[in-house]
């Protein structure tokens, strides 16, 4: 399901089962939240979370971030509750974890209805199956789960990510095709701005919307690497000029800059100067 151009440069993790959480993420610079009631809720929480979180999202205060809910695995005794909750919550997707076939998709669509899903990628399977997934009419965004991915490939830490890339890269490529949203994994190392920015920067530049974050520090990084820099969008305005007054005067190449400029260049800055418009709608918001 191709997706409408708004910013999703940064994805925050934040417990379902934490009321202050909840309440202070109202207040924060980032695109997309992914109210969390797995990884982040203890056994004894669930059902807490679940309420919690339902509360939460009925008070409203969240503006135009992005409002994904993920649930417990629909292999869990709390799946299912976890899925009907979501579907009458305020929100604006459903996450599920670790998914590895449209067939598990379809599961969780029985639950919900027709309201969006997301999809947590972060298994070998799942990563070879990602075409199927990222196909599914209900599918909106694929998640990176890189923990998860790296412990089940057996992998030493790296930090150029040479171990993850073949499952990223065919995640990525599944995205693309159906024109989904898709998010790289967290950066475990909070306190470590370079490196996160690093990785931001890796991302971005393999083509990733924006990055998942586990802790407000980490917002301002990730939204400035994946926010068009100025000097990108001076470019594509440039672009887009040169080659309407070429199209205008019935002329046959637009060049800036002494570069070429072609129809794929110009959807191309199209696509920044839209990015840019929506992150500056969010921080009027």
């Amino acid at each position: 399901m191709e997706q409408t151009a708004r910013a999703y440069r940064s994805v925050l993790y934040i417990p379902g089962s934490k009321a202050r959480a909840l309440e202070k993420a109202k207040s924060l610079p980032v695109d997309a939240i992914i109210f969390d009631l797995e990884d982040a809720v203890s056994v004894e929480e669930k059902d807490n979370a679940r309420r919690t979180l339902t509360e939460a999202l009925a008070t409203g205060g969240y503006g135009e971030r992005m409002r994904i809910v993920r649930i417990n695995g629909l292999d869990t005794e709390w799946g299912a509750q976890d899925a009907r909750a979501a579907a009458a919550m305020d929100c604006d997707a459903v996450l599920l974890p670790k998914v590895e076939s449209a067939a598990e998709v379809d599961a969780l669509a029985a639950l919900i209805g027709d309201k969006p899903i997301w999809a947590m990628m972060e298994t070998p399977r799942g990563m070879l199956n990602a075409a199927e997934i990222a196909a599914h009419p209900q599918m909106q965004g694929f998640v990176m789960g890189t923990n998860d991915l790296a412990k089940d490939l057996n992998t030493r830490f790296r930090a150029d990510r040479l171990p993850l890339m073949p499952g990223l890269g065919l995640a990525l490529l599944a995205a693309k095709a159906e024109r989904i949203v898709a998010v790289d994994g967290v950066y475990n190392a909070f306190k470590d701005d370079e490196g996160l920015r690093a990785e931001c920067r890796q991302g971005r530049d393999m083509g990733f919307d924006g990055k998942t974050l586990i802790h407000p520090a980490q917002i301002e990084i990730a939204n400035a690497e994946f926010a068009p820099s100025e000097a990108e969008i001076d470019l594509a305005r440039r672009q887009i000029a040169a080659f309407e007054a070429v199209e205008a005067e019935g002329q046959g190449v637009a060049v800036v800059d002494g570069r070429i400029v072609e129809n794929l260049h110009v959807a191309t800055a199209r696509a920044t100067l839209a990015k840019a418009q929506a992150i500056a709608e969010m921080g009027a918001d």
